[in-house]
Parts: C-alpha cells; structure tokens; sequence
C-alpha cells in the first residue's frame, strides 16, 4: 500500500513538473521580441520552479547574436545575457544535444556565469539551444543545493523546453529582422531619422525631467555632390556607409547615431555638456582630415561640417527646437567654408 501511495505521489509530483513546463512553454510561443522572450522566459522559470539564478549565455559567432547587437548596441540586457567565447562554448557543450547536470568541478562552467559573478553554485542545470541546427547558447539554471541539478537526473523536460524556447528564437529573429527594416537605414544600417526622432524625444525628456546634460551633433558630407558627380553613385553610396561606420565607431555605446536625410547625420550624446560635444566634434574632424576612404583602387578625402546644440540652450524647449538649433549651426558652419 505505501509502495502505490509512493507510486502516486511521484506521478503526481511529475505531473505538476510537467503541467508548469507547459505553462512555460505556453507563454512564450506567441511572443515576437527579444526582450520580451528573454524577460517572460526567465521570470516563469525563476518563479514557477522557484530557481534562484537563471539566465541565458550566448556565442559571438551566430546571426541571433549579431542582430541582438545591432539591435542593442551597450548590452541592454544585463544579467540576463551572458555572451561567452565560441570556442569556450563548444568545450562544455560538445554537440548541443543534451542538457547538462553539475554539482562538482563547477569552475570549468565559469565563462558561462553572469558577468562579474565570482560566486559558484551549489549545482547547475545547462540546457543548449540551438538555431538553424547550431547550439549557439544555452538556457542555464543555477542552484545553491548540490542536489538541484545532479548528474543522472531525468532532463527530457528540459530538453523539450530547449527545443520549444529554440523554436521561439528562430520565430522572433524573423519578426525582428522584419522589424529591423522598419527603423534602419538600409544603406547604412544606421537608425533611421524616425526613429533617432523618438530616440531624441524621450532623451530630452529625460534630461528636463532628471536635470542631466543632453546634446546633439548634426554633422553633412562636404561637397558630396561632387564626390557622386566625379566618382559615381556607387562611390557616394561607399561613402556615406563608411561615414556611418566610423561615426558608430567613435561614439560611446550609449549615443545614437542616424542617417537624417541625404548625406546627413545625427548624433544623440545622452549626459553631455557643450565642451564635451565640441571635443567629440574636433576627434571627429581629426580622423576625417587625416584618414581618406580608400575604395577601388579610389583614394577619397573625406570632411565634415557639423553643428552643436545642447538641452540647456535658452529658447530650447522641446526636441524639436535642440534638432533645429543643432540643423542651424550646421548651416552656418557649411557657410562659413565657402567665404
């Protein structure tokens, strides 16, 4: 009689196990973000199972991480996203084809723990997920309690939560791909000037509302039409992506830079004075003066006019008015090169 009763309480026991992975997996079948995929998944896991630390690692060397890069440039994420060595990644994992159980020699895990975290757990659950047939992450779930997650367990609800939560990512890249069209510039790759518009709308208010330094920089190509007459279209297209490359390559992780119209551009420099606006300014037309773009077999010179306006100007009283300023000292600057 206690052998049934034993029986039924481990059937009964399984089944709600089984009944909250469902639940899990319900949730997040229909979601279509990254953020949302990432926060929802974690939180039903960390919650219905009660599992102090859970997190996802992710490699470099796939097109999951490439678009979330692009798409959050400075690491939005946080803890929720550890980005770990391919190579690394591969040595813990092997094939990806099953999850994995530890409870001792937990250091070789240690490239897969949460940035900065020098804690090691009691145990450790690491699930692989996989996108288009390649592990490129897993999904890992950290214990005080050696017994959480010992070696010999059964994991084939794990494993059916990988190929769910595998399954999501291949839906959400499609629909952030399709998103990503919406608010880059294409030739660029840059924001768009619709969405650097919201970018700056919600900065600005943020610098009002906390008291924090906001500035622009509008900055155009210097006689751009004659690089196209001269070159061709195809030479003022390398141009201008090369412009954009090297605007995002000496911009901090938290400013935005966006092609507004043209050969022109915007950079959004969050918590920062009109000095270091104009010694971002003079780093800028320092690399353009020294540095030629060099393209089939073409030596290019490259220069830039640009126009500074902060948060804190009199009469600045909204976005639209600190682009404005911003558009008018360009205007004045472009002028000035020509007398």
């Amino acid at each position: 009689m206690n052998d049934v009763k034993g029986i039924l309480e481990v059937l009964c026991r399984n089944a709600d196990i089984a009944e909250k992975f469902f639940a899990i997996e319900t949730s997040i079948l229909s979601i279509h973000n990254f953020r949302d995929l990432f926060e929802k998944l974690l939180a039903e896991i960390h919650d219905r199972f009660s599992i102090p630390r859970v997190w996802i690692a992710m490699t470099e060397d796939n097109d999951v991480w490439r678009l979330l890069d692009r798409m959050t440039p400075g690491g939005a994420f946080g803890e929720q996203l550890r980005i770990v060595d391919a190579k690394a990644f591969g040595e813990i994992v092997g094939d990806g084809s099953a999850p994995i159980l530890a409870n001792e020699g937990l250091e070789r895990f240690s490239c897969l723990l949460p940035e900065g975290s020098g804690h090691i757990p009691g145990s450790l659950a690491v699930v692989p997920l996989t996108y288009e047939g390649r592990a490129i992450g897993s999904l890992n779930l950290a214990d005080e309690s050696p017994e959480r997650y010992a070696p010999g367990m059964e994991v084939s609800l794990l494993r059916q939560l990988a190929v769910k939560v595998s399954i999501c990512l291949s839906n959400v890249m499609a629909h952030e791909r399709l998103a990503m069209l919406a608010f880059r510039d294409p030739l660029t790759d840059l924001l768009n000037r619709r969405v650097m518009e919201q970018v700056l709308r919600r900065e600005f208010d943020r610098a009002k509302r906390y008291g924090t330094e906001l500035a622009v920089v509008f900055l155009d190509v210097d006689r751009f039409k004659e690089v196209n007459d001269r070159h061709g279209h195809d030479t003022g297209d390398e141009v201008l992506k090369w412009v954009g490359s090297r605007l995002v390559a000496m911009s901090r992780q938290s400013d935005v830079v966006a092609r507004f119209a043209g050969d022109e551009f915007v950079v959004v420099l969050p918590n920062t004075g009109v000095d270091r606006a104009y010694r971002f300014v003079d780093r800028l037309q320092t690399f353009f003066l020294s540095t030629h773009l060099a393209w089939e077999g073409k030596v290019i010179p490259v220069s830039l006019s640009c126009g500074v306006a902060t948060a804190a100007e009199a009469g600045v009283t909204d976005a639209v008015a600190l682009l404005k300023k911003a558009d008018e000292r360009l205007y004045h600057s472009k002028n000035s090169k020509k007398e």
